[in-house]
């Protein structure tokens, strides 16, 4: 396994988000490379402890050594962070004093070749999967689904204006022979475009973040995690949300809104009848976006947008 390289996005924000504090218990539901499980340990020392979790063995096993210094302190599953209900009986906690969830791809995923989440890469395999042990790849969504659950797919995922001619054209040319590396998703990427299109740069990029968030199943169940997992914050505790494109960042703000309402009656009634009451408050109105600093040193930091709220009941 090549080093697990990767820089967290916006540290200090989601640090100061997170409000950490001594004895606090916190949850890293993606721990990718351990940055941020790092800080919240070494901030909330020295009795504060983090349950954390990611699909990657090679995340899982870069994290625990790189969190070695604070042994007993923390506990690491192999397990999605929908999960995270299953995941807190196990660590035998019902509570928490803050959360984090970051949503972006890691370095390390995209320049391991091998690992097929990249166009740049063009003789990898099209596999696109966080867990390794899962039965769909990339390989086997492209060559066997419907050119119907493509296009929608890349239309949905992906925000791809040419998302139908694109499927058109992975249905023909898998009836030739079937697509096995990112160079041949990326051939027909690129011929499906109109060549105006193609001008601004690689245009590869949607199709792909649309196939490895079918493949990963990333936005199932996204909603209603972040409303559970929100609802297992101590009164004073904090979210601390990090997305990369427009479809998480919406279903996070809608979530965040939800928990926001003082009541969700229809409004022709006259007295509420839900009981519903304000659960939150969110911290940044607007998402919080990296500095021209960071974005310089860093450029995967430029798409990222960061939502925080506050238990108040």
């Amino acid at each position: 396994m090549n080093d697990f390289a990767h820089i967290p996005v916006m540290l200090e924000e989601c640090m100061y988000g997170l409000n950490l504090k001594d004895g606090g218990i916190y949850f890293d539901g993606t721990v990718g490379g351990g940055g941020h499980s790092y800080e919240i340990l070494k901030r909330s020392s020295p009795t504060g402890k983090l349950i954390a979790t990611d699909l990657d063995d090679d995340a899982i096993s870069a994290a625990d050594k790189r969190l070695e210094e604070f042994k007993g302190r923390y506990e690491i599953f192999k397990s999605d962070y929908k999960n995270f209900k299953d995941v807190f009986d196990r660590a035998g906690i019902d509570s928490i004093d803050g959360a984090i969830l970051d949503f972006g791809i890691s370095s390390y995923q995209i320049d391991t070749e091998d690992r097929g989440f990249s166009y740049m890469k063009r003789e990898a395999p099209l596999d696109m999967r966080m867990d390794r042990t899962a039965d769909l790849t990339a390989e086997k969504l492209l060559n066997s689904y419907p050119q119907k659950e493509i296009a929608k797919i890349l239309k949905d995922y992906g925000e791809e204006k040419f998302a139908s001619q694109i499927a058109s054209n992975v249905v023909k040319a898998r009836a030739q022979k079937p697509l096995k590396t990112c160079g041949d998703f990326t051939d027909i990427i690129e011929s499906s475009i109109p060549a105006k299109f193609r001008q601004n740069g690689p245009c590869a990029r949607k199709s792909f973040q649309a196939v490895r968030i079918a493949v990963n199943g990333e936005l199932e169940g996204l909603y209603d995690c972040v409303l559970s997992l929100t609802r297992r914050l101590k009164k004073g505790g904090r979210i601390v949300i990090l997305t990369f494109h427009s479809l998480e960042d919406r279903i996070v703000k809608q979530a965040f809104r939800l928990l926001e309402c003082d009541c969700v009656c229809d409004k022709s009634l006259p007295v509420c009848i839900c009981g519903k009451k304000k659960e939150i408050e969110i911290l940044t109105k607007k998402p919080v976006t990296a500095s021209v600093k960071e974005m310089a040193v860093n450029t995967r930091s430029k798409c990222a947008k960061l939502r925080i709220a506050e238990k108040i009941i």
